[in-house]
């Protein structure tokens, strides 16, 4: 796997620093699903659970878009996998491949680093449709990162219980 990630600055100011350890965490979860195939990536690895790495990317698409896009850039646009607003259905990858799923993540990604660069600071706000609450791209930054973390650890024991690598 490649080990070469976002380093986060040591001494940065804070939106440089939760920029950097969102990228550390958004290529991790693409090293751990590095050099597999689509078989691979639908393991559900760890029985009886189903959730896969295929899921987890297509999870983190629905993530970035739901609060990038529709809590802090206001759009109307509805989850990627469910008409519903289901985030459940983006871990049933029973169907789905790399290209698809990491398709629609990198897509995510970018719309989300344009939202975080072109916001006037981190204090800029939009309304969460879920609670209703004002929530800054602050919180929404550090929520990504911490959902990252969470899944990246899911990741870790999927991409062992597949092929025994292991790794930072």
């Amino acid at each position: 796997m490649t080990e070469e990630r976002t380093s986060p600055p040591l001494t940065g100011g804070e939106r440089e620093t939760l920029r950097a350890f969102l990228d550390f965490h958004r290529e991790t979860l693409a090293m751990k699903c590095e050099g597999l195939s689509d078989e691979q990536l639908r393991l559900a690895a760890s029985p009886p659970s189903t959730l896969c790495l295929l899921g987890l990317v297509r999870h983190m698409a629905e993530v970035e878009r739901a609060w990038f896009r529709r809590t802090i850039d206001g759009e109307d646009v509805p989850l990627v996998w469910s008409g519903e607003g289901d985030f459940q259905a983006a871990y049933d990858a029973s169907r789905s491949t790399r290209a698809e799923a990491f398709a629609a993540w990198e897509a995510e990604v970018a719309h989300a680093r344009r939202i975080e660069a072109e916001a006037g600071s981190l204090d800029v706000t939009g309304l969460n449709a879920r609670s209703g609450e004002e929530v800054s791209l602050r919180l929404v930054m550090l929520h990504l990162i911490h959902e990252y973390a969470r899944h990246n650890g899911h990741a870790d024991l999927l991409r062992e219980a597949i092929d025994g690598t292991t790794g930072a």
